[in-house]
């Protein structure tokens, strides 16, 4: 984790700025005793292992069946970061749809949503979706795509998540969609440590600058904040099926 030197503070200075959720995506098998032990520990900590495209050199068969094993055993709110990068060199594009039908698979058997890593292949995805009849949703992480190919996500009943890119005056196409797409579609995110805010540009990201990003999809779409707050908030919950 590159946090873990510090990882209890970091939390405790996120839930001193308001964040009283936080979803612990997955990126191979080696760090999901972590994320596990992790959310067993704190009810704020959400976990959601998965086997991420970008790491392909670290994945293995028998890894997928950890997985199913993983899932059986509960506490787990999504399965991610799953999905297709065609962004990074060198990924295999058939080893990554192998792995990410198979863990859409997992997460239809076991009635979860998934959280969506997707680079240079939004339509690829939503093909895969389609074709999967995946039912079960999720979020959209740190959206790039196009305004039409968010409302296809929408169909499917997944939300699309905002990250600091908003923060950027340059980001024009992601800003118009923000402002644009309906409240109900839309959750927000750190990503942290990666994707930092235009005001923190070349340190880590901190879950705890969460509220900037808050701050500044409200201005875009014009709405108090207090009202964009509860609306997120209520989007992740229910692209997650969270209890209130």
């Amino acid at each position: 984790c590159h946090f873990s030197d510090r990882f209890e503070q970091l939390v405790a200075r996120a839930k001193g700025v308001g964040v009283r959720k936080m979803v612990l995506p997955g990126v191979d098998q080696a760090g999901w005793q972590r994320i596990m032990h992790l959310a067993d520990q704190d009810e704020g900590l959400l976990a959601a292992p998965g086997l991420h495209p970008m790491y392909l050199a670290h994945h293995r068969p028998e890894h997928l069946q950890e997985l199913e094993a993983l899932v059986a055993r509960g506490g787990i709110v999504a399965i991610g970061e799953i999905g297709l990068d065609y962004h990074v060199p060198g990924l295999d594009r058939n080893v990554q749809q192998q792995l990410f039908e198979r863990q859409l698979q997992i997460a239809a058997s076991a009635g979860l949503p998934v959280l969506l890593h997707v680079r240079k292949a939004h339509d690829q995805v939503l093909a895969t979706l389609r074709r999967k009849q995946f039912a079960n949703g999720g979020i959209v992480h740190a959206f790039t795509g196009s305004l039409q190919q968010a409302q296809q996500y929408l169909g499917l009943g997944f939300v699309i998540s905002i990250c600091g890119t908003i923060t950027y005056d340059r980001a024009k196409k992601i800003r118009k969609i923000a402002a644009d797409l309906p409240p109900e579609a839309l959750v927000i995110e750190t990503d942290a440590p990666d994707i930092p805010l235009a005001s923190h540009r070349g340190e880590d990201n901190l879950p705890e600058y969460l509220p900037e990003i808050l701050a500044s999809l409200a201005e875009l779409r014009r709405e108090p904040v207090e009202q964009t707050a509860r609306q997120t908030t209520a989007n992740a919950k229910r692209a997650l099926a969270l209890p209130d």
